[in-house]
């Protein structure tokens, strides 16, 4: 199943692999804009056959940065940049993402930083600043600009960070969220800060939606996996069209990591919602993978660290499987596969 296509939204993927988004802190000028190292990057993993790739985690506000080295997509200035990744992947056959975010009380750039509550993530970060109601406005439509910007770029799929203690992780737990208004308090209210951002994407944007969540908090007092059963159904009216779970990192928290240690909560999330789930976290081998899809506990696969070591892991995954895959013809003569 792992080299089969896979159509979300009218989008063919030419396999079920996809590399997960993950931040590479090369915007060397500090301004978000893409650098050489992105276009290698990003267009590697496309020669090596992967069926989606997502761009790191990108920026919707210079203050929603992880660090003063990610990209971003806050200003139009960004499109020309992202434009060209795109061009250089598509012309390889991968199927573009984005990952869209704000990283709320964990940015490590200058100035305020800012979460749904005055509670940093731990004494190594700054105490943010609560966002207030047109904080929390002008963030909703700064996400929705950044959908407009992606379209105008070219990607194929949005995906929308909301997972590893990020700022919509953070309005969604009720470790970092202590409001007491329409934003805080019971599920449905901490729910309402991602109710608002997909319906503002979706206003713009009719391609497929990806959400990242964190399916368990690792902590008492937090989010588990049947906890966020409810939520994933009420994304599922929102037209969102797949659960990228992952998990953790809300709060500092011991995780037990092992290979594939995620697959459980994809696995629960799917069959209790029947919506389309991306399995990830140490997962290295195409068995294993191929276990994942044939168990129907997820419908597409996301490689992290795996992509970072091999480029060209599809093509170990395809000999492991027993599948052809053409080379790119450049390499055709040195093929080791």
């Amino acid at each position: 199943m792992l080299f089969t296509p896979y159509t979300i939204r009218g989008v063919e993927m030419k396999n079920r692999i996809v590399m997960a988004p993950m931040c590479m802190y090369s915007s060397h000028n500090l301004d978000g804009k893409v650098e050489d190292w992105h276009k290698v990057h990003y267009a590697s993993r496309a020669v090596g056959q992967v069926g989606l790739i997502i761009v790191e985690a990108t920026a919707v506000l210079p203050e929603g940065r992880i660090s003063d080295r990610d990209l971003g997509i806050w200003s139009d200035n960004h499109i020309e940049g992202l434009s060209e990744i795109v061009r250089l992947m598509k012309q390889h056959g991968s199927k573009t993402g984005i990952q869209l975010a704000h990283a709320g009380r964990k940015a490590t750039v200058d100035g305020d930083i800012y979460a749904p509550s005055a509670i940093r993530f731990n004494e190594q970060y700054k105490t943010p600043v609560e966002m207030s109601l047109s904080e929390i406005e002008e963030t909703v439509v700064a996400f929705k600009e950044g959908a407009i910007r992606a379209k105008k770029a070219g990607f194929d799929v949005i995906e929308l960070h909301a997972a590893h203690g990020y700022l919509i992780n953070e309005f969604l737990s009720p470790l970092a969220n202590k409001r007491d208004d329409a934003y805080g308090g019971p599920s449905e209210n901490r729910y309402r800060f991602l109710r608002e951002i997909i319906d503002a994407v979706r206003s713009v944007w009719n391609g497929p939606l990806f959400v990242r969540i964190s399916a368990e908090d690792y902590a008492e007092g937090g989010m588990t996996t049947t906890q966020y059963i409810e939520m994933v159904n009420w994304m599922r009216t929102q037209d969102v069209d797949l659960i990228d779970v992952s998990s953790g990192a809300v709060v500092p928290a011991k995780i037990d990591a092992y290979p594939g240690y995620q697959v459980p909560f994809s696995e629960q999330i799917k069959k209790e919602t029947g919506i389309a789930t991306g399995a990830v976290g140490l997962i290295t081998t195409g068995l294993q993978a191929e276990e994942i899809l044939k168990s129907k506990r997820a419908d597409v696969i996301l490689l992290g660290r795996e992509l970072l070591r091999n480029p060209y892991w599809a093509f170990v995954a395809a000999k492991e499987l027993g599948v052809s895959i053409e080379p790119p013809k450049q390499y055709d003569r040195g093929w080791i596969f």
